[in-house]
Order: structure tokens, then C-alpha cells, then sequence
């Protein structure tokens, strides 16, 4: 718990305005990877309520107001797309795109960051650097930034991968530039309200954490676990450099601790504390071990859970792990082969949609694992599924897919 005489707990806030129904960008409307839905167990295999063609892409689909949207390349174009899908029938309500540079990186052309939808606008990110505003009835295009142009920022080798945080008024993305490591855009003009720190950038996406004049924004950049002002003032930073700078993993608030986890450098615990109105980091643990490559971890009570991987072993690990000390509680090998998404549902049961297509659904016990049902959802896929209404929406190479958890 944070202190500075009375103690002060930090929650974790949603940055966008959402209804419980809603699940308006990544990681969910906590940007933890939890949801207010319960989920029981199902029985047999679950069938999908509908499947929609959708481009090439990473990106994770979001929910709002009754539409999902989904962020691709169209097929032969070197463009970006948003779509917007009735989420009870799946009927395409409207697609539109713009051009862009022709991008070709490892593992899939199409764009990798997830959009945010806030007060009928709807913010994605390119994988060459072009963050847009959409509107969310229409999809007319408000405005657009070349990130990479305008901060004088080189691209990422897998691409420009961060998720847009909108927190208020701005979108808050990590871009990596000389003096413009993280910056703040004016959500509703597209113009810089502010630029900080020259951390080069990471795969990994902002949250932000607290209340009132505490709040703050954290980020973990291609050279620190960071924390920011809302008006992106730098508060405080600690090293934490992935070796290959293939960190995506999202810091995690967890009780009192955030948790930052990289694919080489493992994961490390900080304690916040604010003296003098000054902030201050410390050190609770570091596991060189527990190493995250795009999975980020669900905290449930004083546990972790989180998939461990590497970027030499073909199969991923899910860990329990004691909040406090980083001590492994149990381990269960082979739950998929570079990635797998988990949330945690409003009755604390976790859900982990794995590389393979195969959705689980498990108790958090600290002694073992505990599968309530499993099923095939879907066919390979690295993006984070969303639990809205109970259904999950999920995409994998070629589809946009809504699955019934019953």
C-alpha cells in the first residue's frame, strides 16, 4: 500500500468510459485483463453464434455499445482497416481504411495494437506509426498522425505494437523518439499536448493507475519500467531493459506492487511510495525465470498468473506465483507454444484463450491446476479475446468469431 502519512490504496481505473457490456480496449475496462461477468463451467464443446472474414492482423478486437471493431490489413492493400461488427448477428455495419507505407516484418503484416473506443470515437495504431480517430457510428476518419514522422521515431522490427491509452483527454501511446519516448495527443484534434523521457520504445502498451492529483500513467519502454504524470511529467523510473527489445508484456498494478515481465529480463516487483510530493520506486523481487513474452499476467488476490515463455523453447508455461515474493506456487507446462491471453471473469474463475485456439476455463487455486471445461474455439491465433454479455469475441489468422460460453 502506498504511503504518505495516511495510506492511500491505488486502484486500478479504467481510462475509458464504458458500460459493464463493454469491453473498449485492450486488456478490458480495468486495461487489467478482468471483467465483471461470471462464467460457469460449460459442457461439450461450445459452438460459435457467428464467424465474419477479417483481414491479416494481431490486433485484438475491442466492444462498445453494441459493436465490435476489428483492426486489419485488407487483403493485396497496403492500407489499415477498421470494421465495425453488430456483436449479436455479426453483420458488417461499416468498413473504411486508409494507405499506408508498405510494411513487411516477421510474423504477419497487419497491425498489432488493439483500438480504444471513448465517447464515440474510436483511436487505433498502425503498425507504421498512424494513429486515427474513428467514428465509431460511421467510421469517418477525424484525423491522423504519422507518429514515426512527426516525433522523428524509427520503427520497431516487428512493427509499431503498443495499444492507445486514452486517458481523459488524451491518447497516450509510447513512440520512442528523441525527447517523445511517450506522448500525449489531444483525443479530439490530434494535436501533441505533451512529449516525454527519450526511452526508446517497447511492444508493450500503458495503463494508468490511482486517483486525483495520484494518478499516474506507467509504461514499460525499451529501457525502463516508468511512471508519468497524466500531464506527462516524469515521476519516477526504474531499469528494466529486455536484451532482444522484444518486451509486449503490460505492467500490472497488483495490491500494492506493479509488476513489469520481459522475454529475456524476467519479471521484477516495485513498491510505490510518494514522500514530499515525490515518488519513489523500490525493488520487492526480481525472478530472472518468469519470463513473459506477450502474455501479461492476471492478478487474483495475493496471486499471479502468468505464461512464461522464451525465445527458444516452442511451448508456454503457466506459473502461480506468490504476489508478494515472485515464489512459484505451481507450474503446468505446455498450455500453448509462444502466447496465451487470460482474463479473470467477475466470479474470479480465469479464462485462457491459447495460441493453438483452445478456450479454458480454470479455478485460481495456489496448490494446482484446476480445469473446469476446455474447448476448441477457433484456429491459431495471438490476439486477447474479449467477454462481454457472455460471449466471447476472439479472432485468429482469418476470422472475427463470437462464442457463446455455454
Amino acid at each position: 500500500m502506498l504511503r504518505t502519512g495516511p495510506a492511500i490504496l491505488f486502484t486500478l481505473m479504467s481510462a475509458v468510459a464504458a458500460s459493464a457490456a463493454d469491453w473498449p480496449q485492450f486488456l478490458g475496462p480495468n486495461r487489467d485483463g478482468s471483467s465483471p461477468e461470471t462464467v460457469a463451467a460449460w459442457q461439450g464443446t461450445l459452438k460459435a453464434a457467428w464467424k465474419m472474414p477479417v483481414g491479416a492482423s494481431h490486433s485484438s478486437p475491442v466492444v462498445a455499445d453494441g459493436k465490435v471493431f476489428a483492426f486489419y490489413q485488407p487483403a493485396g492493400k497496403d492500407a489499415d482497416a477498421l470494421a465495425a461488427f453488430d456483436a449479436k448477428s455479426g453483420a458488417k455495419l461499416w468498413e473504411k481504411s486508409y494507405e499506408r507505407a508498405n510494411f513487411k516484418p516477421p510474423f504477419g503484416s497487419g497491425p498489432r495494437s488493439t483500438p480504444a473506443v471513448s465517447d464515440g470515437k474510436v483511436y487505433t495504431l498502425g503498425g507504421t506509426g498512424i494513429l486515427a480517430c474513428w467514428d465509431a457510428k460511421t467510421g469517418d476518419i477525424a484525423w491522423k498522425v504519422d507518429t514515426l514522422k512527426e516525433f522523428k521515431a524509427s520503427n520497431l522490427f516487428f512493427g509499431v505494437s503498443t495499444s492507445p491509452l486514452v486517458e481523459g483527454d488524451t491518447v497516450v501511446i509510447q513512440v520512442g523518439g528523441k525527447g517523445a519516448g511517450i506522448v500525449g495527443i489531444d483525443k479530439a484534434t490530434g494535436k501533441t499536448q505533451w512529449q516525454a523521457t527519450s526511452d526508446p520504445s517497447s511492444y508493450a502498451s500503458p495503463i494508468a493507475v490511482g486517483n486525483g492529483p495520484d494518478r499516474q500513467i506507467i509504461a514499460l519502454t525499451g529501457s525502463n519500467l516508468r511512471g508519468l504524470s497524466t500531464t506527462g511529467k516524469e515521476l519516477w523510473a526504474v531499469p528494466f531493459k529486455d536484451f532482444l527489445n522484444e518486451s509486449s508484456t503490460t505492467p500490472v498494478k497488483a495490491g500494492d506492487l506493479v509488476i513489469g515481465s520481459s522475454v529475456t529480463a524476467g519479471s521484477i516487483a516495485l513498491k510505490l511510495t510518494k514522500a514530499d510530493d515525490q515518488w519513489k520506486a523500490t525493488q520487492v523481487w526480481k525472478k530472472g525465470d518468469l519470463t513473459c513474452y506477450f502474455s501479461t499476467p492476471v492478478a487474483v488476490g495475493k496471486l499471479l498468473f502468468m505464461v512464461n515463455g522464451s525465445i527458444t523453447a516452442k511451448q508456454i508455461t503457466l506459473r502461480c506465483v506468490e504476489r508478494d515474493t515472485g515464489k512459484v506456487l505451481w507450474e503446468k507446462p505446455g498450455v500453448g507454444r509462444y502466447h496465451a491471453a487470460i482474463i479473470r471473469t467477475g466470479n474470479d474463475k480465469l479464462l485462457m484463450l491459447d495460441d493453438t485456439g483452445a478456450l479454458t476455463l480454470f479455478e485460481p487455486d495456489a496448490k494446482e491446476f484446476k480445469v473446469l471445461a476446455k474447448s476448441r474455439v477457433c484456429g491459431e491465433t495471438w490476439a486477447h479475446p474479449a467477454l462481454v454479455d457472455g460471449k466471447v469475441y476472439l479472432r485468429d489468422e482469418k476470422q472475427l468469431i463470437c462464442v457463446p460460453l455455454k
